[in-house]
């Protein structure tokens, strides 16, 4: 059990509060319709694509790294499973955000990742992206839709995800590498945590 109280986190270490939510019936979306000039299309994703959007999307501001500490093929094991399906929005031919659902699990879908990058911020494009989440996930035969957010993600995730019908269930304390200091992320992503080399 965890002590109340202070706990020293080691230099080249990140700590975060992991937030679990779930929605476990459809719930009603507000509609909107999609930007002018976007389009929403399933990805065929491959390794060199997926790692460039995700990085754009999460990694250099929010310090997403998941993904990019994968190996290559445990990394094209996921992109190429025919149970997790991964969208984008696109203007102009570059593709600004990232969807993955993952029914891997029976009966459920996990919101994997999701996520813009900073040109689509503040939009509409995020509910407008998160309506076609719902309505995909729900168009399979699951009893469960859910998905972890962290504090070292963007401040507004959390109150977007419950204004979407999740409901948060638990809380974890995650401590992982930094992926800066593993080379995964340059040293300048992340701004909002400051960097702590060993």
């Amino acid at each position: 059990m965890l002590e109340d109280g202070f706990h020293d986190v080691p230099a080249g270490k990140l700590a975060m509060i992991v937030t679990y939510l779930e929605m476990t019936s459809k719930t009603d979306t507000r509609d909107v319709p999609l930007p002018a000039g976007l389009t929403f299309r399933r990805v065929a994703a491959d390794i060199t694509w997926y790692r460039d959007i995700f990085t754009r999307v999460g990694g250099l501001d929010w310090l997403w790294y998941g993904r990019l500490v994968l190996k290559d093929d445990a990394l094209d094991a996921i992109l190429s499973d025919p149970q997790v399906e991964i969208y984008t929005l696109s203007r102009d031919g570059q593709d600004l955000a990232l969807m993955e659902l993952d029914f891997r699990k029976e009966g459920a879908c996990e919101l994997a990742y999701f996520g813009l990058t900073s040109d689509l911020i503040g939009t509409g494009s995020g509910r407008w992206l998160m309506n076609k989440a719902v309505e995909l996930a729900w168009a399979k035969p699951i009893e469960r839709f859910h998905l972890r957010t962290c504090t070292i993600d963007s401040p507004q995730a959390l109150d977007f995800y419950k204004r979407s019908g999740f409901t948060p269930v638990k809380r974890s304390v995650e401590i992982a590498d930094d992926p800066r200091v593993l080379g995964v992320l340059p040293d300048s992503a992340g701004p909002m945590v400051p960097l702590l080399r060993p």
